[in-house]
């Protein structure tokens, strides 16, 4: 995900009152808080980041440079490949109805050409083919991606789960089986890919990505 919901203040709720943090917790709101529907937490403004977890708010992750960088370039080979074909590349902002008390905002969603289309605005309750989660350094937020959002995007019916890591270098593709379970369907590293789960003629040239997230841990952080 690409921010964190904000600390400095009560979240609002579309009705005006407020949603209070709870210490250090990632979940904003306490139990004398009345639970948000998925309709509450489509209609948040949009300086009100977060996900909906069993009705409560849960800070996204912090986005950095890297991290965003990582998402522009998959937003462009995806963009490049499907020109022209009614496909549609969504970012980090929309909303997505997952469960009946969970929603989530993937880095990025794809619909691919004949798929049903998602609505242009609104809460989203039609799950894409592609789902994707560009993961942070931090173990709070590789948990969630790893361990929470694939059980979340696979009782939505997201068919492909892409799991991308800058700092290690690698993506893992997850297939949704009949089951209703994923399964490793690709593990990449450094290499060029040119079979891609579920994307035919599609190919990732990886080498060059991780040339441009190299340069980026170059750069020094600027002094305080």
């Amino acid at each position: 995900m690409s921010r964190r919901a904000r600390t400095g203040g009560s979240p609002r709720s579309p009705g005006g009152g407020s949603v209070s943090p709870v210490g250090e917790s990632s979940t904003i709101g306490t139990a004398a808080e009345p639970e948000l529907t998925l309709e509450q937490w489509a209609g948040l403004p949009e300086d009100e980041p977060g996900e909906l977890v069993d009705g409560r708010l849960e800070e996204e992750e912090v986005a950095d440079i890297i991290h965003e960088a990582v998402v522009t370039w998959l937003v462009h080979v995806f963009r490049s490949w499907l020109a022209g074909r009614r496909a549609v590349v969504a970012g980090s902002e929309a909303k997505y109805a997952v469960r009946q008390r969970r929603g989530r905002k993937p880095d990025l969603a794809v619909y691919l050409p004949g798929s049903r289309r998602p609505p242009g605005r609104g809460l989203v309750r039609v799950p894409p083919d592609i789902a994707v989660e560009v993961l942070s350094p931090t173990p709070r937020d590789e948990r969630r991606d790893r361990l929470d959002k694939p059980d979340d995007y696979a009782a939505f019916g997201v068919r492909w789960y892409w799991l991308v890591d800058p700092r290690l270098r690698s993506l893992e593709i997850l297939e949704l089986g009949a089951d209703g379970r994923y399964v490793r369907a690709l593990g990449a590293g450094g290499e060029r890919v040119e079979v891609v789960p579920g994307c035919q003629g599609l190919v990732l040239e990886l080498p060059a990505l991780w040339s441009e997230v190299e340069d980026l841990e170059r750069e020094e952080p600027a002094a305080g």
